[in-house]
């Protein structure tokens, strides 16, 4: 495993580890303890050190999980990440507590304000959370006091001199750089000189599973490279990065990861130039680009399965409406035309995605 030098010393391990998408049992969304458990011990075997969860990942259940499976372990031996979520619960003291209690430790490595957007930066950056945090930090119940992103430049910047942050999270893959405004974001905190922690290197999975056009490029270059691996070294070769996330919720994900993290193997021009052409290839193709994070979920009314839904709405535009057939597996109720459009889904979508006008076309498409 390759390590990256952070701070006051301690050095991350490059590849960290996700606890948004563990492996859940078939009959509902519990996590399946054993399997996810597995996941975390081969982890620390192969020397992953740092752990990112949330408030609000697995319905609170992913903290209390990462706090049991981690107890093996010496405290010293890795290092955890956790999030301040206002729209869960705007009680910051409150949260914090809980969230201590949850892990069953008495300090967290890293802490983050979670998810900041537009619609609700102004609040969190005066409801007193950022002073608070900060005297955590003096107490040593807070190591380092970041924040993760998923708003406009203009706010970025906003937040960047708001505070002297330990580090920064943000959404950084090659799709986005190239066909979104990642690059601006990941150079704005360059310029800042604050550490970037990566979230969605592969765009929610969407980079591990090309189009055959795009696929081919990469394949052409060396078939020895999975697609996840091409994303994850294309993230691991910008210089301010310093950890890349991945949500492992198998061991065959895990282990292709370590294999690509074992190894320092920067890209050379032509891979550069032709990972720029897969992905705008693979932009073509694309109607939404949901990384299914599922934050949607939780607000919707109607108990919509959105990033289900924005699956076959993509494969609809770019294969034809026939394709929408597979939504008919669904209780009618959990169809598009179900949606109220309360827009709910889109003031809790960190891409700030029109949920309500999709589904609203997608249900004239299925009436065609």
């Amino acid at each position: 495993m390759q390590y990256k030098k952070f701070k006051d010393g301690i050095s991350l391990s490059r590849l960290g580890m996700g606890a948004m998408r563990l492996p859940v049992k078939s009959s509902d969304a519990e996590i399946d303890y054993e399997k996810a458990k597995a996941i975390i011990d081969a982890g620390m075997k192969s020397g992953i050190n740092y752990y990112d969860t949330a408030y609000v990942y697995h319905g609170g259940k992913s903290e209390e999980f990462l706090g049991e499976a981690l107890k093996a372990y010496p405290r010293d031996s890795f290092y955890v990440a956790d999030k301040y979520n206002l729209q869960a619960q705007p009680d910051f003291e409150r949260q914090f507590s809980e969230q201590l209690r949850r892990l069953q430790m008495d300090h967290i490595d890293f802490y983050l304000l979670h998810g900041i957007q537009d619609n609700f930066a102004e609040e969190i950056l005066n409801n007193g959370c950022i002073e608070y945090f900060d005297k955590l930090k003096q107490e040593g119940k807070i190591r380092y006091l970041g924040f993760s992103f998923h708003g406009s430049p203009q706010m970025l910047e906003r937040i960047i001199q708001a505070y002297p942050w330990d580090f920064a999270q943000m959404q950084l893959n090659y799709y986005d750089w190239y066909c979104g405004n990642a690059k601006t974001f990941y150079e704005m905190l360059e310029l800042a000189g604050i550490p970037v922690m990566v979230m969605e290197p592969v765009h929610g999975g969407m980079l591990a599973n090309l189009r055959q056009e795009a696929a081919d490029i990469l394949q052409r270059l060396d078939s020895s490279f999975s697609q996840a691996s091409w994303a994850m070294r294309w993230v691991m070769d910008h210089p301010q990065v310093q950890v890349v996330l991945s949500g492992m919720s198998d061991p065959a994900q895990l282990a292709d990861n370590v294999r690509t993290f074992d190894q320092a193997k920067p890209l050379t021009d032509c891979e550069y130039a032709a990972i720029r052409e897969a992905a705008q290839l693979q932009y073509a193709a694309v109607a939404v680009a949901c990384t299914g994070c599922r934050y949607c979920c939780p607000n919707c009314p109607m108990g919509l399965d959105i990033p289900l839904l924005l699956r076959a709405y993509n494969e609809a535009k770019i294969g034809g409406a026939w394709r929408l057939t597979s939504v008919l597996a669904l209780l009618e109720e959990k169809r598009p035309a179900s949606c109220i459009e309360c827009g709910a889904c889109t003031k809790h979508c960190p891409q700030s995605f029109d949920i309500p006008g999709y589904m609203n076309e997608m249900k004239h498409m299925m009436n065609r």
